[in-house]
């Protein structure tokens, strides 16, 4: 199995920093919907109460293969929600590992 975290820190547009990670978590249930190599999908938000200098949101991702995280990483839904979050991230950091 392959686990894929992703953590960004999100700013302030015409909405808050919450509010943008709310819609993320939104829009990303739609690639958990979508792509079938995606295994589980979970999203997570830094809370309200913890350290602002935290990453504002984190996507935790199982892929059965390593071929499977490939074909997610180009299907039209992570495409389409990559486009929308380049909009809204300052930061962005990952790890993918076997476990």
């Amino acid at each position: 199995m392959i686990k894929h975290i992703v953590m960004f820190r999100l700013k302030e547009t015409d909405k808050t920093v919450y509010e943008n990670a709310l819609e993320a978590k939104e829009r990303f249930n739609d690639v958990i919907a979508n792509v079938k190599e995606l295994k589980k999908g979970e999203v997570v938000i830094n809370s309200k109460d913890a350290d602002q200098s935290n990453y504002t949101i984190s996507l935790l991702c199982d892929f059965e293969t390593i071929e499977d995280l490939n074909a997610y990483q180009v299907h039209p839904a992570h495409i389409a929600f990559g486009k929308f979050i380049g909009t809204i991230k300052t930061d962005r950091a990952c790890i993918d590992y076997e476990y």
